[in-house]
């Protein structure tokens, strides 16, 4: 029980973390979508074997974090619960591709671990970025930015449920918890024949509150609008930002700076 209320916990620490007062929270969400995106593309689209292409990228949510105060191991935490599905994806590529691709000393490297170290960056790269986007913006800002942005509201309006309904679940899932907990005289783990009529029952208990909660916020006048206090509207401040990470974004992409740099140093060195 703990654990599961310890995850709706964090679930909901996001949102509080968007209530912040820096630099990066007072940018447009509109702007921090685009630019963020554009990290996105930008790093999906290297080669598979890129790795020193891809280590600089590490500047744009480090920075980020830093100017935000947002708590990197928590951002951590949660990257690494993402991290199994990026092993997944590339767990066997050291079986396939067995040509070795480079030598650290005498130590040769296929090009299977390379790519698949690859892989372990760019998840870290994206999911640390897309965190950032919502602890410094709010999903339901993050959600008005994109009906501003042209996205069809029905879209926009299901992600929002989406999202929202997940705390529900949760909710009822601590409840159920508790009370088996409560009901039973060991403390020891679930086991597998209460686990399953749980899930049933789970599944009929959220669908019956969300339809509690649906009917409440019709009674309170929602029409499929997405309402936010925060007003919209892009500054100078903004533009500034978008050109120099966009900039700075194209200037990473034609511009090996770790291997130009590490160039330099083996040519001062002796």
């Amino acid at each position: 029980m703990g654990h599961i209320s310890q995850q709706f916990f964090d679930l909901g620490y996001l949102d509080t973390l968007a209530s912040g007062d820096s630099p990066v929270h007072r940018l447009d969400p509109r702007v921090k979508l685009i630019t963020t995106l554009a990290f996105i593309a930008t790093v999906v689209s290297f080669d598979k074997y890129s790795i020193s292409g891809l280590i600089p990228f590490a500047i744009f949510p480090a920075v980020q974090i830093s100017i935000a105060g947002l708590p990197a191991g928590y951002l951590l935490k949660k990257v690494l619960w993402v991290s199994p599905f990026a092993v997944l994806v590339g767990i066997f590529n050291p079986l396939i591709d067995q040509d070795i691709l480079l030598h650290i000393g005498s130590i040769g490297i296929s090009g299977g671990w390379v790519s698949f170290s690859s892989i372990l960056i760019r998840c870290l790269l994206t999911v640390t970025s897309a965190l950032i986007l919502i602890a410094s913006t709010g999903f339901d800002t993050l959600c008005a930015a994109l009906q501003r942005l042209g996205v069809p509201r029905p879209f926009v309006v299901q992600l929002m449920f989406l999202y929202r309904y997940i705390f529900v679940l949760m909710d009822e899932a601590t409840r159920m918890v508790r009370a088996v907990s409560l009901r039973s005289f060991n403390s020891g783990a679930m086991h597998f024949r209460i686990f399953v009529p749980m899930m049933g029952h789970l599944l009929l208990r959220t669908l019956d509150r969300s339809q509690r909660i649906h009917l409440a916020m019709k009674c309170r006048g929602f029409d499929g609008h997405i309402r936010v206090i925060r007003f919209m509207k892009i500054r100078s401040t903004d533009i500034f930002f978008a050109t120099g990470c966009l900039t700075f974004f194209i200037v990473l992409k034609y511009c090996n700076i770790s291997y130009e740099l590490g160039h330099l140093i083996t040519r001062l060195i002796p």
